[in-house]
């Protein structure tokens, strides 16, 4: 599928200079796969990265019947089939759809009010650390992309060539540039000299692993692992990639933000130097981090049930929906009154609010529709709640009567005071929640047969490793998954290696992923 670019961030710095972590940031594609997006520094350089969602080997033409069917707003059970309960809540929640051109997507208001929640904290973050905005072309020449052997290597299976222009055929073809490592170190080229020139920081995008760790935590309730990947894992051009894993609700591994150091590597490909204070000639130091709309559908699959979205309501675009209830028509005005009234307290509060107060829907009908997008709480206002001065507040991350409550004052103070306690109460469930699910579903192994058996039953399988990268790539070919990182929290004591009994000083995590 292919995917927005969202800007990303990049930084410089000569080697004197303190070392910066970046990220990359790739494309956004809901539906396909889940979402990912990324950063730079240099100290560091930039790119991008992607929004998907599960099922990348479904093809668009089978996936396409699944996003029409919104009509209908069924769910597949998440447990029957994951991939198709992905694209229902896709379709269903309106927050993508295909987009006319084979293999794009467009991303709709609420989605992407979701993604904007995240850019808004991130883009804070960044600027915290000096770093600043800017925009680099779609199009890039193809030269670019030869001057770094590895990197060309790495992204020629899915590169996108633009041969026509203006109804004549180019002088040299264009890419539709996979990530920005090659233009950025064109640019920087032309604009670092002197040391003077550093450390250079420029954003297009998203945060640092340390960054991206506690959005992670304390925005999404995504409890990532933070760890090194391998270096048949690492990034194509980079000297080493730093990575959060995330475990999904079918409990595969999902890539959900990258730091990349590049070392010298693009700077020497593209004759990115300066001149040190010694008058000496040097190539400047880069690194490159990231995070992407690939996020987003980091969400959708962690929290989400058979219901729908469920959204922390740190990144919930609507975090409370007030439904008016009514039957008969002397009843309309009070209760509608009553509902305005809550909202203007709410929203002057810094609360996210919205009413529904359309007539041609049912009341059980608005509760499944905002079940289903996953808004964290919802007010309920009928006849008798406007005579008690009271409202009924449901929990969307406890189904039924059980995360229902009534009788809570319409009293400005006493119903801001309990909204914003359950708002904090949903975000902290659903961390815990997710942390309980990953924590059960990751084994510590100490030989081979054990990994492959945690594999086959779904699991992370987390043991010491000192092997080759040829018996890293076997355990890829046997049991699909792959060393999604070395932890940077690693067990004491002597370990030995799982494969080949050698010693051993770090374990690995092994688990299959999107």
């Amino acid at each position: 599928m292919g995917a927005l670019r969202l800007p990303s961030l990049t930084s410089l710095s000569s080697a004197a200079a303190a070392v910066r972590a970046h990220h990359l940031c790739r494309q956004f594609r809901l539906p396909l796969r889940p979402l990912f997006a990324a950063n730079f520094s240099v100290q560091s350089s930039t790119a991008e990265k992607e929004v998907a969602a599960p099922a990348p080997e479904l093809e668009q033409s089978s996936l396409k019947p699944k996003l029409q069917q919104e009509k209908d707003r069924v769910i597949t059970p998440r447990s029957q089939d994951f991939n198709a309960w992905y694209l229902d809540i896709i379709a269903n929640a309106e927050l993508a759809d295909y987009g006319p051109v084979r293999g794009t997507m467009v991303i709709r208001p609420y989605g992407y009010a979701i993604w904007e929640a995240i850019q808004e904290y991130l883009n804070v973050k960044f600027k915290e650390t000096g770093h600043s905005n800017m925009y680099f072309p779609q199009f890039i020449p193809y030269s670019f992309i030869e001057k770094e052997a590895s990197h060309v290597e790495g992204f020629s299976p899915e590169l996108a060539l633009v041969t026509i222009g203006g109804g004549k055929e180019l002088e040299e073809k264009l890419v539709v540039r996979p990530t920005s490592e090659t233009i950025v170190n064109h640019m920087f080229t032309q604009w670092i000299h002197s040391y003077r020139d550093l450390p250079l920081m420029i954003n297009q995008a998203l945060q640092m692993i340390d960054v991206y760790t506690k959005f992670a935590f304390e925005q999404a309730a995504i409890p990532v692992i933070a760890g090194r990947k391998s270096k048949v894992e690492t990034f194509a051009g980079a000297s080493r990639t730093y990575t959060i894993e995330a475990m999904m609700g079918d409990r595969k591994a999902l890539q959900a933000g990258t730091s990349h150091n590049l070392g010298q590597n693009f700077s020497r490909a593209f004759g990115t130097q300066f001149t040190d204070e010694n008058g000496q000639r040097q190539h400047v130091w880069q690194t490159s981090w990231a995070i992407s709309t690939r996020f987003v559908g980091g969400i959708i699959m962690t929290h989400g049930d058979d219901a729908g979205l469920m959204l922390p309501p740190n990144l919930a675009p609507v975090q409370v929906i007030v439904v008016p209830i009514w039957k008969k028509a002397d009843e309309r005005t009070g209760v509608l009154d009553a509902a305005s009234s809550v909202k203007q307290t709410l929203q002057a509060a810094g609360i996210k609010v919205k009413i529904d107060d359309s007539e041609q829907r049912t009341p059980g009908w608005k509760f499944n529709f905002w079940e289903m997008k996953g808004v964290p709480l919802r007010i309920e206002i009928g006849p008798r709640d406007v005579s008690n001065g009271s409202v009924v507040v449901s929990r969307r991350d406890i189904p039924g009567k059980q995360g229902k409550v009534f009788g809570i004052s319409m009293e400005s103070s006493t119903l801001v005071a309990y909204i914003k306690g359950k708002l904090d109460e949903v975000q902290s469930s659903l961390l815990e929640r997710a942390t309980s699910f990953r924590d059960s579903n990751i084994v510590d192994v100490c030989s081979y047969t054990e990994l492959k058996e945690a594999i086959a039953q779904g699991k992370w399988a987390r043991g010491p490793w000192s092997a080759s990268d040829e018996e890293e790539l076997k355990v890829k070919e046997e049991t699909g998954a792959t060393i999604r990182c070395f932890p940077f929290e690693q067990p004491q004591g002597t370990k030995k290696c799982l494969m080949t009994g050698n010693p051993a000083d770090e374990v690995a995590l092994f688990a299959k992923s999107y």
